[in-house]
């Protein structure tokens, strides 16, 4: 097969320059690699042959492979060297001044028919083409990092972009052995634009001191199967990293209230705990190794009360079962006596909210989220309102720890955690759909391959219910009185036709 690029260029000869060389090479181009600092060009072309080394001591390539690959990898000694190349791509550090001067620089330098990218993450591709006296020429690459192992491209065209330079690009990511997905030049393109929700609600989760950050990343991780918890990711990811993009994207966004950042990011970068390279985040860091911080144990509770469970509870039937399973005592009265431990199933809305509409005893009334299948988690989370006994919720919690699976008990919240997490981002990939910066497939893709997501978004909606996600959203919105949490048009239609949220429209 015929490579797309025959000859790439790849500026800037950091983490990133050195993956896209390096696959690029795989893919079968000619490859130079330059940088304006001295010598860092050839040291980064020695960082790939020492991939490849490790790549060929494992087993994963033989010597002649090894040996042709460095053979395409070469270093640019200057600006002039890249003349000949059919596709540049630009690496360098995210300023829109230094990007748009090294276009300027590179077009003066190549034919009218060569192809100009940029990795950028956050900037916009518009206004970096804007520089160059052919625009049509210039894409969006932006690969996340170590490239070579995350099989993920956002192929960005900026509004001048040619269609058929995004067509050649998919293609030669294809060739590079990555899953291409096609974006408008937005704010974050996909998948730094899907993935706001998920650590900006874990924040205000957080502010509201519903439950600390171990809690709130064990619960994400246990119940709803994430693979990090937004603590541990803003932890590796680092604030200095992590902070300027959420303050980015709300600003290019003009505010919008379901980008708000926190102003816990905000402190803990100004003192400089930026996660794991500083030693200190939202952890401790001893040698590398995060420290963790233990669960508060199961309470002894010697006799458990008999259990009544509100009529309006979410899956009412299971939780009864569940409940039955575990061996407490159930009321099956119209109205709880006065021994009872209250259980009541609100999707978005607090306990305080439900016990109050339900005229139930707030001092012995307590939530547990069933919006994910008891049988598909590995922990159960219950929720006190300000009133709640200490004696009922001890009782609560012994008694669903019985079976030896993990419980968190939380502070009263709008959607406990998990709802109000996943319906964020639900939330957000819908109004990314509306706004048509991507197919809804694409979206899935990118921010599975992109973020490790367990699902994509819209997979994510359609798992938990459309109509679900839609019922917390308005709850949420009573609840907090927040814009942040009204629900896009693309979520509303969908959810009050009953329509899959993965399904395209005709």
């Amino acid at each position: 097969m015929t490579v797309n690029f025959s000859k790439t260029a790849v500026i800037g000869a950091g983490a990133m320059g050195r993956g896209i060389a390096q696959i690029a090479a795989q893919a079968g181009s000619e490859v130079l690699l330059l940088d304006s600092f001295e010598g860092a060009a050839a040291k980064g072309r020695d960082a790939i042959l020492a991939q490849w080394q490790k790549l060929l001591d494992k087993g994963k390539m033989d010597a002649a492979q090894v040996e042709a690959l460095s053979a395409r990898v070469q270093a640019a000694g200057s600006m002039q060297d890249i003349a000949g190349c059919d596709l540049v791509i630009e690496a360098v550090v995210e300023d829109l001044e230094v990007k748009r001067k090294l276009f300027r620089d590179v077009e003066a330098m190549v034919s009218p028919a060569t192809v100009l990218v940029s990795n950028t993450s956050s900037l916009s591709v518009t206004a970096i083409a804007a520089a160059l006296a052919h625009p049509a020429r210039m894409a969006g690459f932006h690969f996340f990092n170590p490239v070579p192992l995350m099989k993920v491209v956002e192929v960005v065209a900026g509004f001048k972009t040619d269609p058929e330079v995004c067509r050649r690009l998919a293609d030669y990511a294809t060739q590079m052995g990555h899953s291409p997905v096609q974006a408008k030049d937005t704010p974050g393109f996909i998948v730094n634009h899907a993935g706001r929700g998920y650590g900006t609600e874990a924040l205000r989760i957080a502010g509201e001191s519903v439950a600390d950050f171990a809690s709130i990343d064990r619960i994400l991780k246990d119940q709803a199967g994430f693979r990090l918890g937004p603590f541990e990711l803003l932890d590796l990811t680092a604030l200095d990293v992590s902070h300027p993009v959420m303050e980015s994207i709300y600003r290019q966004y003009y505010d919008e209230p379901r980008y708000r950042p926190s102003v816990i990011t905000a402190q803990r970068l100004a003192a400089g705990a930026l996660g794991r390279k500083t030693g200190e985040g939202f952890y401790r860091y001893a040698d590398g190794a995060m420290q963790t911080v233990a669960e508060p144990p199961v309470p002894s509770v010697d006799v458990l009360p008999p259990v009544w469970v509100s009529p309006r509870a979410a899956r009412r039937a299971e939780l009864l079962r569940l409940v039955h399973a575990l061996g407490a005592p159930i009321e099956s009265g119209a109205a709880p006596s006065p021994a009872a431990l209250i259980l009541v199933a609100p999707l978005g809305f607090d306990v305080t909210t439900v016990a109050a509409v339900e005229r139930l005893d707030a001092t012995r009334t307590v939530g547990i989220d069933m919006m994910v299948d008891d049988a598909a988690t590995r922990r159960r989370v219950l929720a006190t309102n300000p009133a709640t006994r200490r004696d009922m919720r001890d009782a609560a919690h012994a008694l669903f720890a019985r079976d030896g699976k993990a419980v968190s008990v939380i502070r009263d919240s709008g959607g406990f955690v998990t709802q109000r997490v996943v319906a964020t981002i639900v939330n957000i990939a819908c109004d990314m759909c509306q706004q048509g910066i991507c197919t809804p497939a694409d979206l899935d893709l990118a921010v599975r391959l992109g973020l490790g997501y367990p699902k994509g978004p819209l997979a994510m909606g359609d798992l938990y219910g459309p109509t679900n996600v839609l019922e917390i959203l308005f709850n949420l919105q009573t609840v907090y009185g927040d814009p942040r949490y009204r629900p896009s048009p693309w979520l509303r239609r969908r959810g009050a036709l009953g329509l899959s949220l993965t399904h395209p429209e005709e």
